[in-house]
C-alpha cells in the first residue's frame, strides 16, 4: 500500500442554487483500518449522480443530508485491500457506498462483489448498477409498458434515460426521448434506436410531443420535472402511467417552480402518477442485473460513459452535470491501477 494518505472531499458549505467548487473541501487523512466484519476498499471509479445535489441540502428528503464537514456521499467500484471478513479476499472488486475518497472502510454486508468477466467494472456504477436498475424497475414495475405503447423519457441520453428508451423498445414500445442538444438527439435516435427525439432547448416541447405522439403518451418516465413535465402531461393517453424518477430541473432552484399546473389531465384520462426509489426493488436487483447483462451481450442494450480523470475534479464533474454538460453515465476515474 502507498503512503498513508487518503484524500477525501467533504461538504464545506450548503449551496444556494447551483453548487460551486468553494462548497467542497479536499482534505487528507490517514488511510483507515478495517475492524472485524469490515473491508478496506481502494476506490477505482466514483459515480456522479443527480441525487448528490439533494444530499447537500437540508431540505426534507428520503434520507439524511451530508452534514457540514462530512464526506460527500457516492457509490464506488474499488479493490479490496484488506479484509476482516471471510466473505471477501484482498484483490476482489466490489461495489459499495464509499463516498468521495480514495480509501474507505465498509461493513462486508454493505459491499457487493463485481465480476470483471461480465462487463467492464465501471458498468457496476452505470448500466449494471443503480442507474440501470432504476431504469429497468422504474419502467417495468412502475410504468408497466405494454406492446404498442408510446413511452416518453426525459434526460434521454443520460445514464437512466438511455436505458429506459432501449428497454421500452425491447418491450415492443415506441420510445420518444427528450434531451438538450442535437448531438444527444442524434445519439438516442441513431445508435440507441429511439423512434423520435426532441431537443428541449431548440423546440417547442408541447408541440413536438403532439407531433411525435399522435395517439398520446402511455408511459412518461420523468427525470427532470418542471416545464418539460407540464408539456408531456398535456398529451397523456387514457390510463397513462407517469413514473417520477427525478426532478433535476428543480434541484438547484432556491424556490422550486409551482408545477405541475395541469393535474386535470390525470382526472380526465384516469391516469396515474407514482414516485419511486430504486431500493424499493432491492430484493430483485440481481435478477434484473442478470437480464440486463444478457441484453448487453446480445447487443440490445448499449451504453455510454463520460469519464472525468482524478478525484480532484469531482466537484467540477458534479457542477457540470447539474448544468447538463455530461453525455452518458458520468464517472470519475480515481485510480489508474
Amino acid at each position: 500500500m502507498p503512503e498513508n494518505v487518503n484524500r477525501q472531499f467533504r461538504l464545506k458549505s450548503r449551496p444556494n442554487g447551483y453548487p460551486e467548487e468553494s462548497d467542497f473541501d479536499l482534505t487528507r487523512e490517514p488511510i483507515p483500518r478495517p475492524r472485524h466484519g469490515e473491508i478496506l476498499v481502494k476506490t477505482l471509479w466514483l459515480s456522479m449522480d443527480p441525487y448528490m445535489r439533494g444530499r447537500m441540502s437540508e431540505a426534507r428528503s428520503y434520507t439524511a443530508p451530508v452534514p457540514i464537514g462530512g464526506i460527500m456521499q457516492g457509490g464506488v467500484v474499488g479493490r479490496v485491500m484488506e479484509s476482516k471478513d471471510d466473505r471477501f479476499s484482498p484483490g476482489e472488486i466490489v461495489n459499495a457506498s464509499l463516498g468521495w475518497q480514495e480509501y474507505g472502510v465498509v461493513p462486508a454486508g454493505a459491499a457487493r462483489k463485481v465480476d470483471p468477466g461480465i462487463a467492464p467494472i465501471s458498468t457496476a456504477l452505470g448500466v449494471l448498477g443503480m442507474p440501470g436498475m432504476t431504469a429497468y424497475f422504474g419502467l417495468l414495475r412502475v410504468g408497466r409498458p405494454e406492446p404498442g405503447d408510446t413511452v416518453v423519457v426525459s434526460a434521454a441520453s443520460g445514464a437512466v434515460g438511455a436505458v429506459v428508451g432501449q428497454v421500452a423498445r425491447i418491450m415492443g414500445c415506441r420510445a420518444v426521448g427528450i434531451a438538450g442538444s442535437d448531438e444527444k438527439i442524434g445519439y438516442i435516435t441513431g445508435e440507441l434506436g429511439f423512434d423520435a427525439g426532441i431537443n428541449y432547448k431548440t423546440e417547442d416541447v408541447d408541440a413536438a410531443i403532439g407531433e411525435a405522439c399522435p395517439d398520446g403518451v402511455n408511459v412518461y418516465f420523468d427525470n427532470v420535472g418542471g416545464a418539460i413535465t407540464d408539456a408531456v402531461i398535456n398529451h397523456l393517453a387514457y390510463r397513462a402511467r407517469v413514473a417520477i424518477c427525478g426532478q433535476i430541473s428543480q434541484y438547484n432552484l432556491p424556490n422550486p417552480e409551482m408545477a405541475p399546473r395541469n393535474l386535470r389531465a390525470f382526472l380526465t384520462n384516469q391516469a396515474s402518477l407514482e414516485g419511486f426509489l430504486v431500493n424499493r426493488f432491492a430484493d430483485d436487483h440481481e435478477r434484473g442485473r442478470q437480464r440486463m447483462a444478457l441484453w448487453i451481450k446480445e447487443g440490445r442494450i448499449k451504453y455510454r460513459e463520460d469519464v472525468v480523470e482524478g478525484l480532484e475534479n469531482a466537484p467540477k464533474a458534479l457542477i457540470g452535470m447539474m448544468h447538463g454538460a455530461n453525455f452518458g453515465k458520468l464517472l470519475v476515474r480515481v485510480s489508474e491501477e
